[in-house]
């Protein structure tokens, strides 16, 4: 049995349909809707639906047993703040660990960020450092897959950008000149290597590096966006400590804006892994940037996306 935290994320969203066409057994472990409601699987019968969090000890026993993979995927990467970062990833992780290795679980599977350190002077990588040495130092056989850049028709990163080209008709404001390198790595690809790395011994108590087929600058990145999407506008370079300083404001009057700090972390220097890992590792060949957004980007409204995004988050 493989269990899967966070299923209702990209990635897991993604990950959960692939395990079980290729005949994996999968449970799923889903947070209860608002209001104590029980949360409907958009899984049907195929998968075994456990209701709770990382933060019910029970709930999490009781999804362990007879579970012999653990994929974790759930964080706060995206959407949250820095409390929500040391309290979704670096709490709930150290909970997952002490009953992974109460249950006996034979392998765990994190997702980190390329520059990952514990004594990083940036928040995400920092707190993505902490999580890689709880799982290296908890007892559990491990896996820790540093990604690129994921995207995916349901990505926050990207599709952020697609978005944020909404909000002006004429300008788009970068943090800097957009110069440092990304490694954007697509998200039906980081699912191919998930699922074939488990037949990888090799790769038991590993840490390693993935990406795409390709480096690709920040700058690079927004100029295909607005390509692809359609949405031309100028690039005004404002200094980072600016934006970011701009982007806490507009955060705070407008919660889970598409351009979240997070960012300014990803984007503070290069981001990138050996080209060719993901074939190395896992015998994916991975696609490229823009052969891939060519696929669905087109066909979006991101005007609409924006303000039906604002307006729920804003609810909520």
């Amino acid at each position: 049995m493989i269990l899967v935290t966070g299923a209702t994320g990209m990635v897991g969203r993604a990950l959960v349909p692939h395990l079980v066409e290729s005949g994996w057994p999968v449970r799923v472990l889903i947070q209860p809707r608002r209001g104590g409601r029980t949360a409907r699987s958009p899984w049907g019968d195929d998968v075994d639906v456990v209701v709770g969090d990382l933060f019910d000890v029970q709930t999490l026993h009781n999804a362990m047993q007879g579970v012999h993979t653990v994929f974790h995927l759930s964080s706060a990467l995206w959407w949250g703040t820095r409390r929500d970062l040391e309290r979704v990833d670096v709490q709930g992780t150290r909970n997952l660990v002490s009953v992974a290795r109460s249950a006996r679980v034979g392998r765990l599977y994190y997702l980190s960020q390329l520059g990952a350190e514990p004594s990083s002077a940036y928040a995400l990588l920092r707190v993505k450092g902490q999580v890689e040495t709880l799982i290296r130092n908890s007892g559990v056989p491990y896996t820790v897959m540093r990604c690129g850049t994921i995207f995916g028709p349901e990505d926050r990163f990207v599709n952020g950008i697609a978005m944020l080209l909404r909000t002006n008709p004429l300008i788009f404001l970068q943090p800097g000149n957009g110069e440092n390198l990304l490694h954007p790595l697509y998200v039906n690809d980081l699912v191919k290597a998930l699922e074939r790395s488990l037949q990888n011994i090799d790769l038991i108590d590993a840490v390693i590096e993935i990406g795409g087929a390709e480096y690709v600058t920040y700058n690079e990145m927004v100029r295909t966006v607005m390509r692809v999407s359609g949405a031309r506008r100028v690039i005004v370079p404002i200094p980072p400590h600016t934006l970011r300083a701009l982007t806490r404001i507009v955060s705070r009057l407008v919660p889970r804006w598409p351009m979240t700090l997070q960012w300014f972390d990803v984007l503070a220097s290069n981001r990138t892994a050996k080209l060719g890992n993901l074939y190395d590792y896992c015998g994916v060949r991975p696609v490229r940037f823009e052969d891939t957004l060519v696929t669905y980007m087109p066909q979006r409204h991101y005007g609409r996306e924006l303000v039906r995004s604002l307006w729920q988050r804003s609810a909520t």
